[in-house]
């Protein structure tokens, strides 16, 4: 079995390690890809704290391959939000998923939080994504109807924790 390695550093080759991740599930738009790495552009410029946009990235050998981004919602208490979560598609089925959102949680309880909300997509591509949320203990609080697009419903999970 793989031994993976778990860092929550970022570095400046992150942005385009966060890209080629994104883009390799083949599940988002360029504009969707485009805001992912905007993200870690401003994790790098403000530090993650200040950003607000926390990440934890998974590696093999020395290649990026697997990465989450979290952070606090605003104007709550204790709540935080998943923004991203994403595995390089030929790694996909080896529980990095999991890991990287396990690792996460712990995180967070660290930091006393009450809850984490993830949202994604009603299109059928993204049956697996809910199922992996479901899995993983999170219930579906919300459907928003044709919120992405007519047909393409946001689901929110949320998980005490």
């Amino acid at each position: 079995m793989t031994s993976f390695i778990f860092r929550d550093s970022l570095f400046p080759e992150d942005a385009s390690n966060v890209e080629r991740i994104v883009v390799s599930t083949e599940f988002f738009r360029p504009d969707e890809v485009a805001v992912a790495v905007e993200l870690v552009n401003e994790a790098l410029e403000k530090g993650q704290q200040a950003s607000g946009y926390h990440f934890i990235f998974c590696m093999e050998d020395k290649q990026t391959i697997g990465f989450c981004c979290f952070g606090p919602t605003p104007c709550t208490l204790g709540t935080w939000d998943l923004y991203w979560i994403a595995v390089e598609e030929r790694y996909r089925g080896q529980k990095i998923g999991k890991q990287l959102l396990e690792k996460a949680e712990s995180y967070l309880r660290q930091e006393n939080a009450r809850k984490l909300y993830i949202e994604t997509s009603s299109l059928t591509k993204y049956l697996p994504t809910r199922k992996f949320y479901l899995n993983a203990g999170y219930t579906e609080e919300a459907c928003l109807k044709d919120f992405y697009d007519t047909g393409d419903d946001k689901i929110i999970y949320c998980r005490y924790l």
